[in-house]
């Protein structure tokens, strides 16, 4: 029997609809949903390849406990209820001994529904440590500078731009043809059927810089400097939207004075730009309206990050492009939707004593990881001492690499929920089954955050394989054995109370929601007349009181990398490239999918992005193994492939994140091989606000492998 299934796909944070094909009982195949407004039919590589993933004959397939040591590979397999009752005894022990914030729930990207329900765990813990991979690099800094201008976000590929009714986009550090690709078409498609002026700024010609009008191959790290030439040209020539500046922003008088260190001559020395090029752009954006400021996590990887992004919220109210038709929206999504996890908050008493609550205290209630992983080696400012880690592989994402691995090894449990056994699994005590997005009713990944003005609900193609439970499951059946005084009790039984709780102010019951596929609101514009805007003085916040009140710089400042051909020419002799890495490719999420047969074949080996003038000079011909070093991590280095291209500028060298080898031999997995953050560091120095660290804009050296 044949059967088509309407659903959300997971592959990635897109949340794009889908068509399930199901035959027999057996999933077939994954085609878009033409009536989906996210994707609108369209559906992406890995979305096509979920099947394989379903049907992986590697997938985690019951719970299993650890017999040997810690990487040993020795492994039982064991009911749930035993692993359910053994972790939680073990939680108990940590509690008991050390206290219950020595406990962290430790999240990455994955496109998985555990990470919402792992806030809640955390509550139920009475953890404050809520521990993220890759927060400080790349959501934290957008998050804290918009909500700090305008109280909300609007520059993230998922909500806000609005580019099918803008006549500009600008594209700033982000490649959404291959990270947000149904977003990345409606760009495309904006330049091919309406030429839509389109302005792009990237160390790399992607798809996307050449298609446009106006392509900006910025040095690496200085995109805060090029934004203050901006507004100091759109300032200075009176280009921006005075009606709006006048009646609702704060702190121009403070702005205009402040750029004027930032002329287009200063700025096109420091980030290797002509001055003309710098004026066009300006012009551009300020006089095509309505335009759209697109950023993503290019921008967020270095030490700048939190008041680069502050500059782009600047730029968008300059010009009097925000939530307007065809300018970057404010989210509006359908009356009554709440994720319930939200509702529930720590005590202020429990909440201070959250690592790096101190040292980040806007980063919005996360760890970073670099701190974490200093609490389980040394204990600073205090034991982390048990982890349960889901939709993450923190070995492999975060930064030195090496060190997260001595510091998983040095925890008295650790619990990973994954698809597969991957190197973070393979030091754990206990490694949980999870079910793919085809296997379970649910909203996707973050639902408030992935859409602007509607929501949707998946539902599964067929029963969980195996012995695999829903994410959320694993943690409501674990907190139900959670009995430690004081504890947050959890709210409900099992995923579909769960579900009801996220629709029942909105008047209709999850199943009529997975019925009607999505549920849209008509998009009001300019909603910040209604109420002004959520910040300290109720305007759009030029010049941050917020940021003030904390000690960081009011207005966007630019600080020159820290290794960098200015601030440490010493190192050129060494180290003469500037690196950046983790750019997306469309086949992989992260870490994700080197494992699945039709992903894997797209790109069988980390490519390293090399001008061919620079390998040239380096002896090194296309499709060579070369060293890459950085002197961030001394003594280490890894091994990738060369691919030469007139992409990369030849002072630059572009290599890719989330490299290990499923098929090489436990626990590594060749992990250490040709993962870049293996020579990149999570130390000092970060971006003073969130944390950010300098895995884009640092420097490298590239040496061709003798064998």
């Amino acid at each position: 029997m044949k059967n088509i299934v309407r659903s959300i796909c997971q592959a990635c944070h897109c949340n794009c609809g889908v068509l399930v094909h199901v035959e027999d009982g057996r999933v077939t195949g994954v085609t878009g949903d033409p009536e989906h407004p996210m994707n609108h039919g369209f559906i992406c590589v890995k979305g096509q390849a979920q099947p394989e993933l379903l049907y992986h004959p590697d997938r985690l397939k019951y719970p299993m406990k650890r017999t040997g040591g810690r990487g040993e590979g020795k492994w039982q397999r064991i009911p749930w209820d035993e692993a359910l009752n053994d972790i939680a005894a073990g939680l108990a022990k940590v509690q008991g001994k050390y206290g219950a914030e020595s406990i962290a729930v430790m999240t990455g990207t994955g496109p998985r529904t555990g990470n919402n329900t792992a806030r809640l765990f955390c509550l139920m813990l009475g953890t404050p440590n809520r521990i993220s991979v890759d927060n400080h690099i790349c959501f934290a800094p957008s998050v804290v500078a918009e909500t700090s201008t305008y109280g909300v976000m609007t520059t993230m590929m998922e909500i806000g731009p609005d580019y099918e009714n803008a006549d500009c986009i600008v594209v700033w550090g982000g490649n959404p043809l291959a990270s947000h690709p149904p977003r990345g078409e409606e760009i495309a498609q904006a330049k091919r059927k309406r030429d839509v002026r389109l302005i792009v700024v990237d160390p790399r010609r992607t798809a996307l810089a050449a298609m446009a009008d106006l392509w900006l191959q910025i040095r690496p790290g200085t995109d805060v400097a090029l934004a203050l030439g901006i507004i100091n040209i759109i300032i200075n020539e009176e280009l921006y939207d005075k009606g709006f500046v006048s009646q609702w922003c704060h702190g121009f008088e403070e702005l205009r004075n402040h750029v004027q260190a930032f002329p287009p001559e200063k700025v096109a020395e420091i980030t290797w730009l002509s001055v003309d090029s710098i004026k066009e752009a300006a012009r551009l954006y300020a006089t095509t309206g309505p335009a759209v400021l697109h950023h993503r996590i290019g921008v967020e990887h270095n030490i700048n990050s939190t008041q680069t992004d502050r500059a782009f919220a600047i730029l968008i109210a300059l010009t009097g492009n925000l939530d307007v038709k065809g300018g970057n929206l404010f989210q509006q999504l359908p009356q009554g939707f709440s994720h319930p996890c939200n509702k529930l908050n720590f005590d202020s008493a429990v909440r201070e004593k959250r690592i790096g609550e101190k040292e980040f205290p806007l980063a919005q209630g996360f760890v970073h990881c670099a701190l974490a992983v200093d609490a389980m080696l040394e204990g600073k400012p205090y034991p982390l001492r048990a982890i349960y880690c889901t939709t993450g592989n923190p070995v492999v994402n975060m930064q030195n690499s090496k060190k997260m691995w001595r510091a998983l090894k040095n925890l008295d449990l650790l619990v990973v929920a994954d698809f597969f056994m991957q190197p973070t699994a393979e030091l754990a005590d206990y490694v949980l089954p999870a079910s793919t997005w085809l296997e379970k009713d649910d909203m996707g990944d973050f639902p408030n955050l992935m859409y602007t003005n509607y929501i949707a609900a998946g539902q599964k193609a067929v029963e969980p394989l195996y012995e695999c439970w829903d994410d959320r499951k694993i943690l409501i059946e674990l907190g139900k054995r959670i009995d430690w005084p004081d504890r947050v009790p959890m709210p409900w039984k099992d995923t579909d109370e769960l579900n009801e709780a996220m629709v029942k102010d909105m008047g209709v019951t999850f199943k009529d929601l997975q019925d009607r596929g999505y549920i849209i609101e008509p998009m009001r514009y300019q909603k910040y007349r209604e109420k002004g805007f959520n910040t300290p003085t109720g305007k759009v916040e030029l010049y941050s009181t917020r940021f003030e009140q904390y000690g960081y710089d009011p207005l966007p400042v630019f600080n020159e990398p820290p290794e960098s051909p200015v601030s440490t020419p010493e190192l050129l002799p060494e180290y003469p490239l500037i690196l950046i890495t983790g750019g997306r490719s469309i086949g992989f999420f992260n870490t994700e999918g080197r494992q699945i047969p039709g992903l894997r074949k797209r790109m069988p080996d980390p490519l390293i992005d090399i001008h061919p003038d620079t390998a040239g000079e380096a002896g090194i011909a296309e499709g060579d193994w070369v060293w890459l070093e950085t002197p961030q991590v001394r003594g280490e280095r890894v091994r990738l492939k060369a691919r030469l291209t007139t992409e990369v500028h030849p002072g630059v060298a572009h290599a890719p994140h989330g490299w290990w080898f499923p098929e090489k031999p436990a626990p590594e997995h060749g992990c250490f091989e040709s993962n870049v953050n293996v020579v990149l560091s999570g130390d000092p120095p970060r971006e003073a606000i969130t944390g950010s660290v300098r895995t884009r804009g640092t420097l490298c050296r590239i040496s061709r492998c003798a064998d």
